[in-house]
């Protein structure tokens, strides 16, 4: 998530100081991504030195309220217009976890597998109870980012059937079948896995 596009988005409603943009944000986003209150300082000070936004005189309380400049619309507007690269995303953990998993000696890949479907399970519930908890047409942008996390974590959930199915499969490099288990045949356990 781009902070600085969110806080160059709502300052484009109006002027607004950072505690308000960081409530802003929150709300525009169901709290499920907490804005920490010095991310907005320290983004609001780049945007500034950026002459993206301007930062007005302070009022008789004390407070700092920031406006956006005509170059930080425009920056604003080429944010929306252009598509998110995958490449431009964090870097995915879980799949360098379960890599990394696959080659540490003593690591059970397949609890590692099935301790993280159980928490993705838990999250997918818990979302699907935040998404029916209001169908108030102003919770609607909350509710799409709802949805883009419903969707990722049943990709996830999907992503780590995969990975099972193909743990059941797997034999690494140099090691070969013992004479109790064929090439190619599965034991009980994998098969219980499967399923």
């Amino acid at each position: 998530m781009s902070i600085r596009h969110g806080l160059l988005a709502l300052l484009e409603r109006g002027e607004m100081y950072g505690y308000q943009l960081r409530a802003a944000f929150e709300e525009s986003t169901g709290s499920t991504w907490p804005l920490n209150i010095g991310q907005v300082y320290t983004t609001l000070s780049r945007l500034e030195r950026d002459g993206l936004v301007r930062s007005l005189p302070e009022s008789e309380a004390g407070q700092r309220p920031y406006e956006i400049t005509d170059a930080g619309r425009a920056d604003l507007a080429l944010w929306f217009v252009t598509p998110i690269s995958r490449s431009d995303r964090p870097r995915d953990e879980l799949a360098i976890k379960l890599a990394l998993a696959l080659t540490t000696p003593g690591v059970d890949v397949r609890s590692v597998v099935q301790t993280q479907r159980s928490a993705t399970m838990r999250t997918l519930q818990e979302l699907t109870r935040l998404k029916y908890a209001s169908d108030r047409p102003e919770d609607l942008p909350w509710r799409l980012v709802l949805d883009a996390m419903l969707f990722q974590a049943e990709a996830e959930v999907r992503w780590l059937d995969h990975c099972e199915s193909s743990l059941v499969r797997y034999r690494p490099a140099g090691s070969a079948p013992t004479p109790t288990t064929p090439a190619g045949a599965v034991d009980g356990a994998d098969e219980e896995a499967r399923r």
